[in-house]
C-alpha cells in the first residue's frame, strides 16, 4: 500500500535511492559482488510500490537510474576533458545530462509498473517485463548505449547460465523477476515467507548447477599473439611518436610465429595515403609477409579518403586473403560512437569544441565476413572482427550467424580505450567481451591499445591476460567452436523482437485490466 511521506522523508528517501543506484554499479566491475544489484533492485521495488502514484515511483526510478549510469559511465568525462579538451565543468554536464536522459525509460517503466500492478504474484512479471522494455529502449534507441545493463552483473553468478539462452538482456529480465521475488517473500510472513526464499535460493541453485550447458563444439586449435603498443592517446597521433609506434607494430607483425597474431584499434593511426607518404610500402610489405604464409593477421588502421569518406576498419591479411581484389580482408566498423565517431544531428557545435582526429566515419555493413584462417587440411576456422564499442551489442554480432555454413568460429575485438584513461571503463569493457563469448559460446580474444589485452574462453572465462597500461604482446591458445547457441540462433534471425513482443505482450495484458491497487 502507498503511503505519504513527510517532505524531510520524502527528501531522505529520494537521497537513499540514488545513493543505492550509485553503489549497485560496484558489480559491473567487481563481478563476484553480482547479489548486490539483485538486493539493490529488490529495495527500489519496496519504495516504488509505496510510492504516493505512479509520479513518485517514476521519480525514485529516475533517481536511481541516473545514478547508475553517472556511476557506472563517469569515465566520459576523461575522454572529453583530457582529450577532448572540453572545459570540466561542461564534460561533466554532459555526462550528468547522459545519465539523467537515459534514465528516462527506467522512470517510465517504475511509473507503468505502479499505475498496473495488483498486489499479487502476478506483479513479479510485471515488473520483469517494465525492465525488460527500458533495458531494450536504452540498449537500441538513438543508436543505443546498453553499457552497465544490469545482466553484465550477474557475469559471474548463478544468472550467467541463461547468457546462451536469452542474452544480456534477458538475464536482466530475470535479475529483475528474481529481485520482486525476493521483495515478496521478505514482506510475506510464516510459511509464506519460507516458501518464497526457498524459491528464490532454489532457482539460484539450480541455475549455478546446470550451468549454461555446452551448445558448441571444439575446432582446431589457433595460437594467437595479441599486441598492447600502450600508447597514451595524446600522442597517439603526434607526429614524433609515429615512427616508434608503426616500427614497434610492424616489427611484432612480421616476426611473430602465431597462427593469428592481432594488432588493435587504430594500431596503424594514419589513412593508406597518409602512412605511403609517412612510411613507402609499409602495408604492401606486411602484405607480402603473410601472403605466402599458413599465418594471418587482422590489423586496426583507418581507411578511406577525402573524396571517398572514412571508415574505421581492420585489415586482414593472409594467404587466403590475398587472393582478394585488394590483396586483404576488410572489415568496417559498423556501430559507431555518438560524439566519438559520427557527429548526430544538431550537436555538430558540441564535437567542434572537442579535438578528437577522424570523428566523423562511414558506416560499415551490420554482417560482414570473416577471415578465414586454414584450409581443408589443416581445419578452417573463422575469425569474426569487432571494433572496440561495437561488442556491446551482441544483437548485432548474431547477424553474423544467420548461415551456419559460414558462422564465426572465433571472435576478435580489437580496441583502443586509451580515450578514458586508468579507470573502471577497462574492466567494465572487459566483462562485456566476457558475455558476448558467453552468449555464443565461442572465444574471444582482445588486442587493445592500453588494455584490457585478454583471451577469453568459450564459457566467458579470462584464460590469458596481459597487463593493462604495459606494452607488450600476449601469448595464448584458443579452439575454434563451431555450432550455435540458442541465442545465436534466434537473435541472428529475429533480433530482439522475441524480447520486446514478450514484454509488450505482458504489459498489454495487465494495461487492459483496472488495477486493484492505488
Amino acid at each position: 500500500m502507498s503511503r505519504t511521506l513527510a517532505p524531510r522523508a520524502r527528501a531522505r528517501e529520494t537521497l537513499a535511492i540514488t545513493l543505492l543506484g550509485a553503489v549497485q554499479t560496484l558489480a559491473f566491475v567487481h563481478t563476484a559482488l553480482w547479489a548486490l544489484p539483485l538486493l539493490a533492485v529488490a529495495l527500489l521495488i519496496w519504495r516504488l510500490d509505496l510510492a504516493e502514484g505512479p509520479r513518485r515511483a517514476a521519480w525514485l526510478a529516475w533517481c536511481f537510474g541516473s545514478a547508475w549510469l553517472a556511476a557506472g559511465t563517469w569515465w566520459l568525462f576523461v575522454s572529453m576533458h583530457r582529450y577532448g579538451h572540453l572545459p570540466a565543468w561542461l564534460a561533466a554536464a554532459a555526462v550528468a545530462l547522459l545519465a539523467a536522459v537515459l534514465s528516462l525509460d527506467l522512470a517510465l517503466a517504475a511509473a507503468a509498473w505502479r499505475r498496473w500492478r495488483r498486489g499479487g504474484a502476478a506483479d513479479i512479471l510485471l515488473f520483469a517485463a517494465c525492465w525488460l522494455l527500458a533495458e531494450l529502449a536504452r540498449g537500441t534507441l538513438f543508436t543505443g548505449f546498453p553499457w552497465v545493463a544490469s545482466g553484465y552483473a550477474q557475469l559471474d553468478g548463478p544468472l550467467a547460465a541463461l547468457a546462451p539462452w536469452l542474452g544480456v538482456y534477458g538475464m536482466g529480465a530475470a535479475l529483475a523477476a528474481l529481485a520482486a521475488m525476493l521483495l515478496r517473500a521478505l514482506r510475506a510472513r510464516g510459511a509464506w515467507r519460507v516458501a518464497g526464499l526457498a524459491g528464490v535460493f532454489g532457482t539460484l541453485l539450480v541455475l549455478t548447477l546446470l550451468g549454461p550447458g555446452e551448445h558448441t563444439r571444439a575446432g582446431r586449435e589457433l595460437s594467437v599473439q595479441l599486441l598492447q603498443p600502450n600508447v597514451a592517446q595524446d600522442e597517439k597521433f603526434a607526429v614524433a611518436r609515429l615512427p616508434a609506434t608503426l616500427q614497434w607494430v610492424a616489427t611484432r607483425l612480421l616476426a611473430s610465429t602465431a597462427d593469428l597474431v592481432v594488432a588493435p584499434e587504430t594500431a596503424v593511426p594514419l589513412l593508406p595515403t597518409q602512412l605511403e607518404d609517412f612510411a613507402p610500402g609499409y602495408l604492401a610489405a606486411l602484405q607480402r609477409r603473410f601472403a605466402d604464409s599458413p599465418q594471418a593477421a587482422l590489423v586496426g588502421v583507418p581507411l578511406g579518403d577525402y573524396g571517398r569518406g572514412y571508415t574505421n576498419s581492420v585489415i586482414g591479411l593472409s594467404a587466403q586473403a590475398a587472393v582478394l581484389p585488394e590483396g586483404r580482408y576488410r572489415y568496417d566498423k559498423h556501430h559507431l560512437v555518438p560524439f566519438g565517431e559520427f557527429v548526430p544531428a544538431g550537436f555538430r557545435w558540441f564535437t567542434e569544441r572537442m579535438q578528437i582526429p577522424l570523428g566523423d566515419f562511414d558506416r560499415g555493413a551490420v554482417a560482414q565476413a570473416s577471415l578465414v584462417i586454414g584450409d581443408a587440411a589443416t581445419g578452417v576456422e573463422r575469425a569474426a572482427p569487432n571494433i572496440c564499442y561495437e561488442d556491446l551489442f551482441g544483437e548485432e554480432l548474431a547477424r553474423r550467424f544467420a548461415d551456419p555454413a559460414q558462422a564465426p568460429t572465433l571472435l576478435v575485438n580489437l580496441s583502443n580505450i586509451g580515450w578514458f584513461g586508468d579507470t573502471i571503463a577497462v574492466a567494465q569493457h572487459l566483462a562485456i567481451s566476457r558475455l558476448r563469448a558467453l552468449e555464443f559460446q565461442l572465444p574471444m580474444i582482445r588486442a587493445t591499445n592500453t588494455g584490457a589485452t585478454a583471451v577469453i574462453d568459450h564459457r566467458g572465462r579470462v584464460a590469458a591476460q596481459w597487463p593493462a597500461f604495459a606494452e607488450g604482446v600476449l601469448d595464448g591458445r584458443v579452439h575454434g567452436r563451431h555450432g550455435l547457441t540458442p541465442y545465436a540462433r534466434w537473435a541472428s534471425r529475429l533480433g530482439l523482437w522475441p524480447l520486446l513482443g514478450a514484454g509488450a505482450l505482458v504489459i498489454a495484458v495487465f494495461a487492459r485490466r483496472r488495477p486493484a491497487l492505488r
